[in-house]
């Protein structure tokens, strides 16, 4: 017994190698042969770089396990029992919204468009021509996916009638005007007739947009109208002087930084600014009357009550013939059918997403919003001055992007 358990100690003092003591596990040819099965197995089941092979496992597996590289799961994966892991799952999700080109989501209804086909299309948040996405948020450019959904649509000949969802405050002047300018196409080269349906809010330029279809379906309780103009300034130089800080500008032209919130704004540079609220506000003014030739005026006023910018609910709005009627995104899919002749009850209702953003029921909405703003519980006015150096076609009380 000693003798066996010094033996390596043994063999090291006296310098002694086991190939040089004739070991009784010395290469032999069946070792051989098992060394040679044993490569074969390892290539069976680890195949290589290049042609890997498919494996079947059933076991338990202790320790850590180490995967490099893309691993692919095709068909079907079940655990049966429990399975528990501990340590750390890290995971990376594509986040490129632009990955894929839209593609028609049943949301109602059976796929066959043999029935009819209406589609529901969205905008939400604030309106304007740029994009609005950040961390959290799969939001684009809402005046450049607005016209590629439009597009999409155009070339669908299965499309029998639109229904527009709108839930927003309202945005810029000339982004209102491009949605409704691409509206306005759509409806003349298809004929297809298209729906509004108010959600939340439909005022400002969303109001401006629904203008444009065929028909107007308000919540009861939606805030409608804010058909008015607005730019957002401030005057910041007296809080900037209680810091020492002076604005030097070097300039040509003694209107170019009208509006700058460093100093205090002119006259002149005033009743310019105001001039083009008035313009624009006259633009929005004329495409309500000739949209709505029904409008009457609020009880013991006139038609222009409504355009000094304030806003009404839903079913004051339907009195006064701001929108034909109340109802929900059901009733607005049911209107859309009947003027395209269809039974909307035995059509499918779809609607237009990107590969990684999901759509279940005509409610569905595109996260809009980034989380990098709720962050931050501060929000300063005039700050923001710099992302919103526009006119407005918009009702809020302080319009931030990151409220949109």
């Amino acid at each position: 017994m000693n003798d066996g358990i010094g033996f390596r100690e043994k063999a090291h003092h006296a310098d002694i190698h086991i190939a040089d003591i004739g070991f009784p596990f010395a290469p032999s040819r069946q070792m051989r042969q098992f060394r040679v099965l044993t490569c074969l197995l390892i290539l069976l089941f680890g195949g290589c770089m290049h042609r890997p092979f498919p494996v079947a496992m059933r076991g338990n597996i202790g320790g850590r396990m180490q995967m490099d590289g893309n691993m692919n799961v095709s068909g079907q994966t079940a655990v049966d029992g429990t399975m528990t892991m501990k340590g750390d799952l890290v995971t990376k999700v594509k986040a490129d919204n632009t990955a894929s080109a839209l593609s028609s989501v049943v949301v109602q209804g059976s796929s066959d468009s043999r029935t009819g086909k209406i589609a529901v299309i969205e905008l939400d948040g604030l309106l304007v021509n740029r994009n609005l996405g950040g961390v959290g948020s799969l939001a684009e450019n809402p005046v450049a996916l607005f016209r590629e959904k439009i597009r999409h649509l155009e070339q669908d000949p299965t499309v029998d009638a639109v229904v527009l969802r709108i839930d927003s405050p309202g945005g810029g002047v000339t982004a209102a005007e491009m949605i409704g300018h691409d509206l306005n196409r759509f409806r003349q080269r298809t004929g297809i007739p298209v729906v509004a349906c108010l959600m939340t809010h439909g005022a400002g330029a969303a109001y401006y947009v629904a203008t444009h279809c065929d028909a107007v379906v308000a919540h009861g309780t939606s805030v409608v109208g804010g058909i008015g103009v607005i730019l957002n300034l401030y005057n910041m130089e007296d809080a900037l002087g209680q810091y020492n800080i002076v604005a030097i500008p070097v300039k040509s032209g003694s209107q170019i930084d009208a509006g700058s919130p460093v100093r205090t704004m002119s006259e002149d540079e005033r009743a310019t600014l105001q001039h083009m609220a008035d313009s624009f506000h006259q633009m929005f003014v004329d495409q309500v009357k000739q949209a709505r030739p029904a409008l009457t005026g609020p009880t013991g006023g006139t038609v222009d009550d409504w355009f000094d910018g304030r806003v009404v609910t839903g079913v004051q709005a339907a009195q006064a013939g701001l929108v034909d009627q109340t109802g929900f995104i059901d009733d607005a899919i049911t209107l859309a059918g009947d003027l395209a002749g269809i039974t909307p009850q035995a059509c499918s209702v779809i609607m237009l997403r990107r590969d990684n953003d999901r759509a279940f029921t005509p409610l569905d909405i595109t996260p809009v919003r980034s989380q990098i703003g709720s962050l931050l519980p501060i929000q300063v006015p005039g700050l923001d001055r710099s992302e919103l150096p526009t006119f407005m076609y918009l009702w809020q009380i302080e319009p931030k992007f990151s409220h949109s």
